[in-house]
């Protein structure tokens, strides 16, 4: 029962990471119906600028652990959200009349583009996060000892999506991005800036990623190059299992599909946990296309 509680939790602190790279997918396809292929790339971007500002601002030790931490979170979220907004109107907002193959070309060619420059800056070889920056302590719950970086990563995975989820169900700004996804004609008969609220969704999507990024780095300590593609994939895949370009479909896919990846490394075999991840996903295409939770018209963003 310890065993099992212990990989419960660790797949609920993996997969909010997931959670958070997937509504970067499902945010930009409920607006525009594109995969953003760069975005794995945009996420390992932010764990590599997490890294360099740690580390030559020395954030932890002026401010200590936590406020550290918190100060790297909210400046690697404003400088990938912003390279996320360049990314849209050099890649995207041109070929936006164009035919849909010329948008996926260009995804594919900015996601060459940035892993490329990722190895130029920072090199080929795999960095390390400063090790003494979390706390190794663990609180018991249930008699169980379970490490305080799990449920710190997973407060916090929670806290971003809630935060996501109340700007788009309860604000003005949240009501423009669910109309653009509904009908971008209608909604710019509304008065509604289409490719301001398109830009805003290049933002928001790439800072969740590069907060994903951050919390990658401190809760396994290395980071490369090439990691962009094999968790794109993986937030692909959640943001398919809950229902692409739902919100509360991407953030349940994201915990079950750490969950499940966590479960079957421990009780299957470690080396079949990517096989079991991707198994899951076409069990349950097979069963519902449109994903667990489907595609609800009016809640796609």
């Amino acid at each position: 029962m310890e065993e099992f509680f212990q990989q419960l939790t660790n797949g609920l602190a993996v997969g909010g990471i997931y959670a958070l790279i997937a509504l970067g997918y499902t945010m930009v396809y409920g607006v525009l119906k594109l995969i953003n292929f760069a975005h794995g790339d945009l996420f390992t971007i932010g764990a590599f600028l997490g890294l360099t500002l740690l580390t030559s601002l020395g954030l932890s030790d002026h401010m200590g652990p936590l406020l550290g931490v918190i100060a790297l979170a909210v400046m690697v979220i404003v400088l990938v959200g912003l390279i996320g907004f360049l990314l849209e109107r050099t890649a995207y907002r041109p070929l936006r009349n164009s035919q849909r193959l010329s948008a996926v070309v260009s995804a594919l060619g900015a996601s060459i583009f940035f892993q490329n420059a990722v190895m130029l800056i920072w090199g080929a070889r795999p960095l390390v996060y400063p090790h003494n920056i979390l706390p190794t302590t663990a609180i018991s719950i249930f008699g169980m000892d379970v490490p305080l970086v799990r449920i710190l990563m997973f407060s916090t995975s929670l806290v971003l999506m809630y935060a996501l989820y109340y700007l788009t169900h309860k604000t003005k700004i949240g009501a423009a991005i669910r109309a653009a996804a509904i009908d971008q004609g209608a909604a710019k008969l509304m008065g509604i800036d289409v490719n301001r609220v398109i830009a805003l969704v290049f933002c928001i999507g790439p800072a969740l990623g590069g907060a994903a990024g951050v919390m990658v780095g401190l809760y396994y300590g290395q980071i490369s190059f090439t990691m962009g593609w094999m968790y794109g994939l993986k937030a692909f895949t959640a943001a398919i299992l809950g229902g692409i370009g739902n919100i509360p479909g991407a953030m349940v896919g994201g915990l079950l599909l750490g969950v499940i990846e966590a479960l079957g490394a421990a009780y299957i075999s470690i080396a079949w946990k990517d096989a079991i991840s991707f198994l899951v996903l076409i069990l349950i295409l097979i069963v519902r296309p449109t994903g667990l939770l489907g595609e609800r018209v009016a809640d796609k963003v």
